[in-house]
C-alpha cells in the first residue's frame, strides 16, 4: 500500500511538472506568434484615385478634385473628403463592416488535441468562416447594412501592431516567470444612443449574434472547434492543412447541423466537379432536403417553406500557377451583387477575396494572431472582428485553387443568377473550358457514384506526400 501510495504521488508530481512545462511552452509560443504575425503587416495599401474599386458587387470611386496625374495613388487611410470626391468613406465603411476572422490564441483546446491556437495552420478555416459570415450578413441584415462604428476603428499598420506585439511579448514573459496568465484589456463597445430607432437596435443585435456564431469555443455553432470536429470526419485533424474545396463541404455540414432557429432558413450547396446541378439547388431552396438535417425529427419548430441557399463552387483556375486568362472572369464574379467572395489566397497563405481594383485583388487577411474573445457575454467587444485596413495583391500571385461563393435568396433569384453567370462563363477564344458549369437535373442523375469528399481530394495537399499538387496552402 505504501509503495502504491508513493508511486501515485510521484505520478501526480510528474504529471503536474509536465503540465507546467506545456503551459510555459504555450505562453512562449503565443508570444512568438504575436511578433511573427505582426511583422507581416504592411504600413499602407495603395489605391488608384482614377480607377473604380469593386467590393462584393458595389462600385466605389476615389476621384481627386485636382488630380492631373493618371497614375497617382493613395492609401485608403490617407484619403480625405476635403481633397477627394466620390464615396471614399462609403468604401471604408462597407469594407470595415465585413466580419473579419483571424488567428486566435488561448482559446479552449480544439477537439482531439491540446492546441489552444490556430496560428500557422488555420488560415483556410478562417477564410471559410469569413465567406460564410458574409453570406449570413447578406441573408439577415442585407447587403447595404453597415456597422455604425466602422469609421471609428484605428487603421492597422506595422508600427502599431509591432509595438503592441512587443509589449505583449514582455508581458507574457513576465507572466511566465510569475506563473500568471496575461489578461489583455479589450475595449468595450460604447453604449448606443437612446434616440436610435428600434430597427437599429435589432440590426445591431443580429450583427452581434452573427459574430457570436463564429466564436472560438466548443459551443459556437460555426466556430473553429465545430469546423475542426467536422473536418475529422474527412480525415483532417487540428493542425492539418485544409483546402478551399474541403472547406466548402465542412461549411455545408456546419450549417446543416446548426441548431439556431435563424440558421434554419438557409442552407449550403457545394458544386460537384465544378458543376452546379440546378435541380439540387432548387430542392435546397424548397427545403425538401431538410430531412437530412434532422433525421430523427428532433426539431419541433416549423420548417421554412423556402430557404436561401449559399452556393459554393470549388474550382481550379489553372495548373501549377493561375491562368492569366481568368482575370476578367474573376473580376466579373466579384462585380456581382450576389457574390459573397472567394476562399483563395496565394501559395502558402489563404485569404478571403472580396473585391478588386484594376488587376489587383482586395482581400481580408486572417494571418493576425489576436487574443481569445468570450462571445458568450452580452457585451463582448466587436472591434477585433472588423478590419479597417484593406489589403491588395496582384492577380498573378493568386493560387489557382479556390472556392467561389454566391448567395441565392429564392428560386427566382437562382434563375436570374444562372442567366447572368451563363454570359460570364462563355469561354473566350483563348479559353477551352469555363471555370464551372450549370447542368439541369440532379447530380445523382449523372451517376456520380464516388463520395463527394473523395472527388475533392485533388484540391488538397497531403503533408505526408511530397508529390502532391501545389494548389493549396501550407504552414507559414
Amino acid at each position: 500500500m505504501c509503495c502504491d501510495g508513493f508511486c501515485s504521488v510521484a505520478n501526480k508530481m510528474e504529471t503536474k511538472e509536465t503540465d507546467e512545462v506545456e503551459k510555459l511552452k504555450s505562453k512562449f509560443m503565443s508570444a512568438w506568434h504575436n511578433v511573427k504575425y505582426s511583422w507581416a503587416l504592411k504600413s499602407k495599401t495603395a489605391f488608384s484615385r482614377n480607377s473604380p474599386v469593386f467590393l462584393l458587387g458595389k462600385c466605389y470611386h476615389f476621384k481627386a478634385v485636382d488630380d492631373e496625374s493618371p497614375t497617382e495613388s493613395c492609401s485608403a487611410e490617407a484619403l480625405d473628403g476635403d481633397v477627394v470626391t466620390g464615396n471614399v468613406d462609403g468604401f471604408r465603411r462597407d469594407f470595415t463592416s465585413r466580419v473579419w476572422l483571424t488567428y486566435r490564441e488561448e482559446f479552449p483546446a480544439l477537439p482531439g488535441s491540446t492546441l489552444t491556437s490556430d496560428c500557422g495552420w488555420g488560415c483556410t478555416l478562417r477564410a471559410g468562416q469569413m465567406i460564410l459570415a458574409q453570406a449570413l450578413m447578406f441573408h439577415i441584415l442585407g447587403r447595404d447594412w453597415t456597422w455604425s462604428e466602422a469609421l471609428t476603428l484605428e487603421p492597422l499598420d506595422a508600427e502599431t501592431w509591432t509595438s503592441s506585439a512587443a509589449r505583449r511579448l514582455v508581458a507574457t514573459l513576465e507572466a511566465s516567470i510569475q506563473g500568471e496568465r496575461v489578461q489583455v484589456p479589450l475595449p468595450l463597445c460604447p453604449a448606443q444612443g437612446g434616440a436610435e430607432e428600434a430597427d437599429s437596435y435589432l440590426q445591431e443585435a443580429n450583427h452581434r449574434t452573427i459574430v457570436s456564431w463564429f466564436g472560438d469555443g466548443p459551443s459556437a455553432q460555426l466556430g473553429i472547434h465545430r469546423l475542426v470536429q467536422l473536418g475529422m470526419t474527412s480525415g483532417k485533424q487540428a493542425g492539418d492543412w485544409y483546402g478551399p474545396a474541403v472547406m466548402a463541404h465542412i461549411l455545408r455540414k456546419a450549417v446543416d447541423d446548426a441548431a439556431d432557429a435563424m440558421l434554419k432558413g438557409i442552407s449550403v450547396y457545394v458544386a460537384q466537379d465544378c458543376t452546379v446541378y440546378s435541380a439540387d439547388v432548387i430542392d435546397s431552396h424548397s427545403a425538401r432536403t431538410s430531412s437530412h438535417c434532422d433525421p430523427q425529427g428532433l426539431n419541433t419548430g416549423p420548417a421554412p417553406d423556402s430557404r436561401a441557399v449559399i452556393i459554393l463552387i470549388p474550382v481550379r483556375l489553372g495548373g501549377e500557377k493561375i491562368n492569366p486568362e481568368y482575370l476578367s472572369f474573376v473580376k466579373s464574379i466579384l462585380s456581382l451583387e450576389y457574390c459573397i467572395g472567394i476562399i483563395g489566397g496565394k501559395p502558402k497563405q489563404a485569404y478571403y477575396f472580396v473585391g478588386f481594383q484594376d488587376d489587383s485583388l482586395i482581400y481580408m487577411d486572417p494571418h493576425y494572431c489576436q487574443s481569445f474573445v468570450d462571445v458568450s457575454t452580452s457585451d463582448f467587444p466587436l472591434q477585433s472582428f472588423h478590419c479597417p485596413s484593406p489589403k491588395k495583391m496582384p492577380f498573378s500571385k493568386m493560387d489557382p485553387s479556390c472556392t467561389i461563393g454566391f448567395y441565392s435568396k429564392n428560386v427566382e433569384h437562382y434563375e436570374r443568377i444562372c442567366n447572368e453567370l451563363a454570359k460570364i462563363l462563355e469561354p473566350s477564344s483563348k479559353e477551352k473550358y469555363p471555370a464551372f458549369t450549370f447542368m439541369k437535373g440532379h447530380g445523382k442523375d449523372y451517376e456520380l457514384s464516388m463520395a463527394v469528399e473523395k472527388r475533392e481530394w485533388p484540391f488538397i495537399r497531403d503533408s505526408r506526400n511530397a508529390g502532391t499538387t501545389s494548389g493549396d496552402f501550407v504552414l507559414l
